[in-house]
């Protein structure tokens, strides 16, 4: 007997704002894992690639983030597969959902269950990192505005704990 796993939802109900800070479900968006050198990459993607671990780059609305010294999130497009290079492209599209939190509590808010002083991050800087013990990415895209990326089966628990806090 063949079951049919459910789609998990992230939320319902969004966005939730509260006292200083809104935090609503992003657009669906194409999201794909690189791994590779960034040159040999750069022939896949229509946003400049950074080099270094933490850098964010942007085009045209979509943004690559480098998360270790071979890998990236891209939120857009790629042309190809990879197939034949030495790199890894996969989509992730389904896996993860974004959020958007902004406002002038948003880093207060995230750093009540994040270990990173994100007040002091630089603007445009992104990391991999944890939200108690769910492993997200977080993109600081102003002072008071982040994004941040989540597998979608932790993104009803992650929802609900910001909504807590």
């Amino acid at each position: 007997m063949s079951e049919t796993v459910g789609r998990i939802e992230p939320v319902v109900g969004a966005p939730f704002v509260g006292d200083g800070v809104t935090v609503a479900l992003m657009p669906a968006a194409m999201r794909f894992n690189l791994r590779g050198s960034a040159s040999d990459l750069a022939g896949f993607t229509g946003v400049p690639l950074p080099t270094r671990i933490g850098d964010v780059g942007e085009s045209g609305g979509e943004l690559a983030v480098m998360l270790g010294p071979d890998e990236w999130l891209l939120i857009g497009a790629v042309s190809g597969d990879g197939a034949g290079q030495p790199v890894s492209i996969t989509e992730v599209s389904d896996r993860q959902v974004g959020f958007d939190v902004t406002g002038p509590l948003a880093a207060e808010l995230l750093m009540s269950g994040c270990p990173l002083d994100l007040e002091r991050m630089a603007v445009g800087r992104g990391t991999l990192t944890i939200y108690e013990t769910v492993e997200i990415v977080v993109i600081k895209r102003a002072p008071d505005a982040f994004r941040v990326e989540v597998w979608r089966s932790f993104a009803p628990w992650l929802w609900a704990a910001l909504a807590q806090a």
